[in-house]
């Protein structure tokens, strides 16, 4: 047990309280002899790090940031969807706080165990099947349950989003979510045991005048495999991964074999447009080049070289007499 060094002003104010009996050195030796005991609850167990939390919302971030752009395509209108919370809670807390009738996808994760859970905001759910079916965007309130057409078209909708979840993780695992269950009704949904800790990670939506929630929750044993991979400390060590050496001649290689535009310039000028429209044939331009000095040679509309023209078996041609050093400044 770490001990607690106290200062000379502290000592001296310790030693200040005993003698003038505002404190007595036995309450103190029985203070020191008590038990300090820590309120743990085995509802709550916290089984992920701050460490793990704060990487699982890096790798969601990205999601939402493809989900933006997913349903923004999708629905052709405002989208914006961010990070509010990453938070682990029993599963039991879980359902008892999204509301009794709203859009549930369960979806398999493979090769990982369990199942996830991706949870839709009523408001949210029925503005993107508004705008889905030619409407605004605007929410309804709808008491009775959707129509096999209505599930069709949000099931379908969310099975395509949810790819974007495949490419978020693919820094830590490579996985293959497939939906499995659509549900309304949470009560009916049983994934885990309800003490089981789950990862909660709550997305503020706006979709037009529309705003909610998208809930993803993910159980500790599909997670539990990849713990692991959720460190800092695997962070690093993947960001500094040297490359093979055989990468690096596949790079030059492929660099070698990209190709660029090459342009010899053999002078400019400037003119009105009315001396544009009038130009007629044998009409002869000024350049502000003159024939005895050399010409620029631009790759890919950059100054490069400098050159001279000529002929080589029949064909127009330029030699390159120096590497160009002026740089931007003397362009300027």
């Amino acid at each position: 047990m770490a001990e607690e060094v106290l200062s000379q002003n502290e000592i001296d104010a310790l030693l200040s309280a005993i003698s003038t009996g505002e404190m007595d050195a036995d309450d103190l030796k029985k203070e020191e002899t008590e038990k300090k005991v820590k309120v743990y609850d085995f509802k709550r167990a916290l089984r992920f790090s701050k460490d793990q939390i704060r990487s699982l919302s890096r790798i969601h971030e990205n999601f939402a940031r493809l989900l933006t752009t997913y349903f923004s395509a999708q629905l052709r209108t405002y989208v914006q969807i961010s990070i509010a919370s990453v938070d682990q809670i029993p599963y039991e807390e879980f359902i008892r706080s999204i509301p009794k009738k709203t859009i549930l996808n369960i979806f398999s994760v493979a090769p990982l165990d369990g199942r996830i859970v991706l949870e839709t905001n009523p408001n949210i759910a029925y503005a993107m099947l508004d705008r889905m079916l030619g409407g605004r965007g605007e929410s309804i309130n709808k008491i009775e349950g959707l129509t096999e057409i209505e599930t069709k078209i949000m099931s379908q909708m969310f099975e395509k989003a949810i790819d974007s979840l495949q490419e978020a993780w693919s820094s830590i695992v490579e996985i293959d979510p497939q939906l499995e269950e659509f549900e309304e009704n949470p009560q009916f949904l049983q994934m885990v045991s309800p003490n089981e800790t789950v990862v909660v990670i709550s997305l503020n939506t706006e979709i037009g005048e529309s705003s909610g929630m998208i809930n993803i929750c993910i159980p500790h044993v599909v997670l539990e495999p990849i713990i692991p991979k959720l460190s800092v400390h695997y962070w690093m060590q993947t960001e500094t991964k040297e490359r093979e050496p055989g990468e690096y001649e596949a790079l030059t290689r492929n660099i070698q074999k990209a190709e660029v535009e090459m342009t010899a310039v053999l002078g400019e000028t400037t003119i009105t447009i009315e001396q544009f429209l009038h130009l007629a044939q044998k009409d002869v331009i000024h350049l502000n080049q003159s024939i005895a000095e050399p010409l620029a040679l631009n790759v890919d509309d950059e100054k490069k070289f400098l050159v001279q023209p000529g002929k080589k078996k029949n064909k127009v041609a330029v030699q390159i007499l120096e590497e160009y050093k002026g740089g931007d400044f003397d362009d300027e």
